[in-house]
């Protein structure tokens, strides 16, 4: 524990789409497993994510819980061979190869599904897999507009079934730790949190190799727009669709969406008052439409109490950076580090500034959060990051016990309000708020949409 590098590296229109868009009864397909019985999953996506994280933390757990992996679906004939290929070499059987989801849900022995397509789509996916009576393992983040938010929660709490979203952080010894001390009110009220996360990666989100490679007539492209306007085919917008809006919201969907995450998990709260940005493309002018550098700016607190509450800021940028993200908790009596997994009294109100104010010296403990270090990775590891393993092992064991998963689809919910609240600040220069009566996003006055 010697360095951060150490610690953090170590819509009702489309939910009406998905659901008429196969022809069978997705309710008489879903199997009730018994406790003996093998759980089978399917990929719905053979991204890099799922290849270099997801799997390996499948691979962890499925012997001693007894799960197989027998489908994979993807649009793309190349994705689809080569997921085909790779996942019948690491489980030593054949694997169904599938053109689209329809084909995948129609395989009657699927029980759930991993989930890691374009950001856009994880909300549709989780929707559809549902509604298919499969559960499902969602990456982050959960939704890009709350269109999309509202119509798969809603197919979650309607059908019950067993949904993670990938917030992996809620699965770590030390970040749960810091949790039941911030709850448990030693920590005292929050007063600012930092968030960071800065990379120099010119590479990060390009995939120049598989652009040249990717063919109209070798994927579905208009299934893959699924509820977005229509564009022409952009090989681009397909493979690097974390540069793109509205396929993504880049810094905010990929990074902010973890960080913030912790805040809402920690203070109780579900989403911010209001959200300020400003940035843009100051690096990397390679046609992307999403910033590069960002910095947002959140009240949160109670929406009836404008007097109580606290700021967080969330700053990234990718033209400089050491890929180690930083997350900061402060309060009137020291900060709750999770850069060094310890909580100390610096900064905190002492003897001697108390003094000037007849006031009492208020100063946190020494203490560390925990001693195991848990590993967060942003780039491509072949072995998995330490809290996805334990991540998709919590969802694993849940879907055998139908308990509720360290990381719901609320969760998902909530960390989605932020980040299309921040998206909003972000495409109309206007402070972004969020309407509880009508779960809107506003921003100058108007329902953010597009």
């Amino acid at each position: 524990m010697n360095s951060r590098r150490t610690f953090l590296k170590n819509s009702a229109k489309a939910s009406a789409a998905i659901y008429l868009s196969s022809a069978f009864s997705a309710k008489s397909y879903a199997r009730i497993i018994g406790a003996n019985d093998r759980v089978n999953v399917g990929v719905v996506g053979f991204s890099d994510r799922f290849k270099s994280s997801l799997l390996p933390g499948f691979m962890a757990h499925k012997d001693k819980m007894n799960f197989d992996m027998i489908a994979v679906s993807d649009l793309w004939k190349v994705k689809r061979e080569n997921g085909q290929a790779f996942l019948k070499q690491k489980l030593d059987h054949d694997i169904t190869a599938c053109r689209n989801n329809d084909e995948l849900y129609a395989i009657k022995d699927i029980d759930a599904v991993f989930v890691s397509t374009a950001d856009f789509q994880h909300s549709q996916h989780c929707a559809e897999a549902v509604r298919a009576g499969r559960d499902a393992y969602v990456e982050k983040p959960f939704a890009e507009t709350m269109e999309d938010a509202r119509a798969a929660i809603k197919a979650v709490r309607e059908t019950k079934k067993i949904v993670q979203i990938g917030s992996q952080r809620r699965s770590g010894r030390n970040y749960k730790a810091a949790e039941q001390f911030v709850k448990s009110g030693k920590f005292g009220d929050i007063l600012k949190v930092e968030l960071t996360w800065n990379v120099n990666q010119p590479a990060r989100w390009r995939r120049n190799d598989l652009v040249a490679q990717l063919k109209e007539e070798d994927t579905d492209w208009k299934r893959w727009l699924l509820n977005r306007p229509f564009e022409k085919f952009d090989p681009r917008k397909y493979l690097e669709f974390r540069l793109f809006w509205p396929y993504s919201s880049g810094l905010a969907g990929q990074w902010m969406s973890h960080q913030i995450d912790t805040v809402h998990w920690f203070s109780g709260l579900k989403h911010p008052r209001s959200v300020v940005a400003n940035g843009g493309i100051y690096t990397w002018k390679d046609g992307r439409r999403n910033w590069d550098t960002i910095t947002a700016v959140f009240d949160y607190g109670p929406q009836d109490d404008a007097s109580k509450g606290f700021q967080v800021t969330f700053a990234s940028r990718m033209g400089n950076g050491d890929d180690d993200p930083g997350e900061i908790y402060y309060s009137n009596g020291g900060e709750l580090n999770l850069m060094n997994n310890k909580i100390s009294p610096k900064g905190g109100l002492s003897a001697k500034a108390a003094g000037a104010m007849q006031l009492q010296a208020n100063l946190l403990p020494e203490m560390n959060l925990s001693e195991i270090e848990e590993k967060v990775s942003t780039s491509a590891n072949t072995g998995g990051d330490s809290l996805t393993l334990a991540h998709v092992g919590n969802w694993m064991e849940c879907v055998r016990s139908r308990q509720q998963p360290n990381a719901s689809v609320e969760a998902g919910y909530s960390h989605s309000i932020a980040t299309i609240m921040t998206n909003a600040a972000v495409q109309t220069g206007q402070k972004a708020t969020f309407d509880e009566k009508t779960q809107e996003v506003m921003a100058g006055g108007k329902v953010f949409r597009w």
